[in-house]
């Protein structure tokens, strides 16, 4: 790919040579040739498996040094098929109007041999960006939307849309991301950054090799990444992202942590009043707390369960919390607006607290400096006497106190002291052996091959999610009846329950348990003369898999051993006595370790109680390309262990 992309990048469009970007209007765009992007069309045949591909896929950028910025993208499609169609026949273009104007310099369908079916839409309109029910967010955004007349399969649609900021939300700050591979085959790539010469931009380049051309002319200096034939890069399982074959480039205007660090904390610095009526309903929550922890953890349930979710993103907004007093007032609140109330809260008991920026997936990248790459904002508490900070997240309604949700754990992450000051973190993530499901089926078999016993289920860290949200409602009547069937039936056949002890999964400082007594479940019953045993707990066996995965050929992806064998564990087991005289045939056990994890199963009977323990536990990593026969043999491994069920022996009456 390296070699290709190098070879590639030689053959660029011709505004790879100019000094400045092109001006681009809606007369069209002086640098680019449209008979010769037209051209370019490809054969359907050549693609069977792709709805459209992208004769040019283009953004030109003019930066200056306060943030203002103009924006111009361009992409021109061949459609293949109906789906293609329908994808491209609808546009929405999203703008801030006060702040941004929204320019859509032509959109034209056209014939393969370029002849113009239509050139404007068929209807345009703007309106307000749509407001999700749940967990709503509302924002000064505008959409423009725009439909299509004459798309089909055997068209050309080029279209060409300008933003320009007028004026930046937080001055001085900017943030570009540009892929070259698109997710399609693409004719023509080109991406144009034109910012002042007295700038150095940060730049980031992934996978990107080969010329890139740097000029400066009058005060400006542009960049230039062009490449033709760019391949569509097939899906691989177990692909690791963030070393992946995608080609792009990231860039920023030259800032510091400590800027963004400052910015922010002008913004908050004035956010943490604690008023007379907040104080008394503090008093209220920790009523009943006996230490400075109980305390911590009754306020931060309050924030994090007692205030739903609503975003008010309007303008300065997105980045501002609101007061105290008007989260209490209100009883809703974003993120940056409860974790303001929960670090006032805390501040209030005189413990030192701080808001925290971050990215919600964990992507925010330590080497460029910007407030654009956090979209979320947490709690940092220091405890006296502890080293290292508690982090809260107090939007995640069921994450216990101290606990993070898994999609932000290991991300970097900036804490925003007193003036500005900063503390860069990368926030903590547990062990493989702190997140986990353990399941226990244990009872006995009557001689008609019935169940009746108990099951019991639990989760922790990152498995503990699916019981605590089921059951953010304790069931009560019918639903509790529905609940008992549900898993009783789904142990054994024609199981019933009774008996079932549940938590609140709202109760943070309650274990996520679930267990209950299961009776006549339908566990053993003859087939074609051999009684047979059914395993209740998982079977992680894919034989199938193996050999799919052997047939792919060379591996190209670098190897996430989390998406091979998940980081955490499992540990089952089945305990059940059988009737006297009978005996259970037993496989052989297993007792497997990889880089890719670790797999045990035993298969033991003593006296008249069979017992089968089954234990898997991921792990975390990279691996190269070429470890893949690693993988194959470790899942090849596990599923030789695809026991199902246990042949039972005994004398017949």
């Amino acid at each position: 790919m390296r070699r290709l992309l190098t070879l590639l990048l030689l053959v660029s469009l011709a505004p790879a040579l100019r000094a400045q970007a092109p001006v681009i209007t809606p007369a069209g765009d002086p640098s680019v040739r449209d008979d010769s992007i037209y051209a370019l069309a490809v054969r359907a045949e050549d693609h069977p498996d792709q709805p459209y591909v992208y004769l040019l896929d283009d953004g030109v950028v003019k930066l200056e040094a306060d943030g203002r910025v103009t924006r111009t993208y361009r992409q021109v499609i061949q459609i293949f098929t109906r789906d293609g169609a329908e994808n491209w026949g609808e546009m929405s273009f999203g703008y801030t109007p006060e702040r941004e104007r929204l320019s859509v310099n032509w959109v034209r369908v056209l014939s393969l041999d370029g002849h113009v079916l239509s050139d404007k839409p068929a209807h345009e309109q703007d309106s307000r960006a749509p407001v999700a029910e749940s967990a709503p967010v509302y924002t000064d955004r505008m959409v423009r939307r725009l439909s299509l007349g004459g798309v089909a399969p055997g068209t050309i649609v080029d279209y060409s849309v300008t933003t320009e900021v007028l004026t930046p939300l937080v001055p001085s700050d900017f943030l570009a991301n540009w892929s070259v591979t698109t997710g399609r085959f693409t004719r023509r790539s080109r991406y144009i950054v034109d910012a002042p010469a007295s700038v150095t931009l940060t730049l980031k380049e992934n996978n990107f090799h080969g010329p890139r051309p740097v000029t400066v002319r009058n005060g400006r200096r542009t960049y230039v990444w062009a490449a033709a034939d760019v391949p569509k890069l097939e899906p691989e399982a177990y692909a690791a992202s963030p070393k992946s074959l995608e080609v792009s480039v990231a860039l920023a205007l030259p800032r510091r942590w400590d800027d963004v660090g400052r910015y922010y904390d002008g913004l908050s610095k004035d956010r943490y009043a604690v008023d007379t009526t907040l104080a008394a309903r503090l008093a209220e929550v920790v009523g009943g707390a006996r230490t400075l922890e109980d305390s911590l953890r009754a306020a931060h349930r309050w924030v994090a369960q007692d205030f739903r979710y609503v975003s008010l993103s309007l303008g300065q907004g997105g980045y501002q919390p609101r007061t105290p007093a008007s989260v209490l007032e209100t009883r809703y609140g974003d993120c940056k607006d409860k974790a303001t109330l929960f670090i006032a809260l805390a501040r209030r008991m005189g413990v030192r607290a701080w808001p925290v920026l971050l990215s919600s997936s964990a992507s925010a990248d330590s080497t460029m400096p910007t407030v654009n790459q956090f979209d979320h904002m947490i709690a940092a508490v220091e405890r006296p006497g502890t080293p290292g900070y508690l982090f809260l997240d107090l939007t995640a309604d069921l994450t216990p106190y101290g606990e993070l949700p898994p999609g932000e754990q290991g991300g970097f992450a900036i804490i925003v002291k007193d003036n500005g000051r900063i503390d860069r973190v990368v926030l903590p993530q547990t062990a493989v052996a702190d997140n986990g499901t353990e399941v226990r089926i244990i009872g006995e078999i009557t001689p008609e091959g019935l169940f009746n016993g108990r099951f019991m289920r639990r989760g922790w860290g990152s498995r503990q999610y699916s019981l605590r949200g089921a059951l953010a409602e304790v069931p009560t009547g019918e639903a509790r009846t529905d609940l008992i069937r549900s898993v009783a039936t789904s142990i054994f056949e024609d199981a019933t329950g009774d008996s079932l002890e549940v938590f609140d999964g709202r109760d943070l400082r309650a274990e996520a348990r679930v267990s209950m007594a299961v009776h006549n479940g339908r566990a053993a019953r003859n087939n074609g003369g051999i009684d047979l045993l059914t395993i209740p707990i998982d079977n992680v066996a894919v034989p199938s898999l193996a050999n799919a995965l052997a047939a792919k050929g060379p591996r190209k992806y670098p190897i996430d051993k989390e998406e091979v064998t998940p980081p955490w564990i499992y540990d089952g087991e089945f305990r059940v006595t059988l009737p006297v005289g009978w005996h259970a045939r037993l496989p052989p056990g297993q007792n497997l370790a990889s880089a890719f994890g670790t797999y045990t199963a035993q298969y033991t009977q003593e006296g008249r109680v069979v017992r089968v323990v089954r234990h898997l536990a991921g792990s975390r990593g990279i691996a190269a390309p070429e470890r893949m026969p690693e993988v194959i043999d470790w899942i090849r491994s596990v599923s030789r262990d695809d026991i199902r069920f246990l042949v039972l022996e005994h004398a017949t009456p």
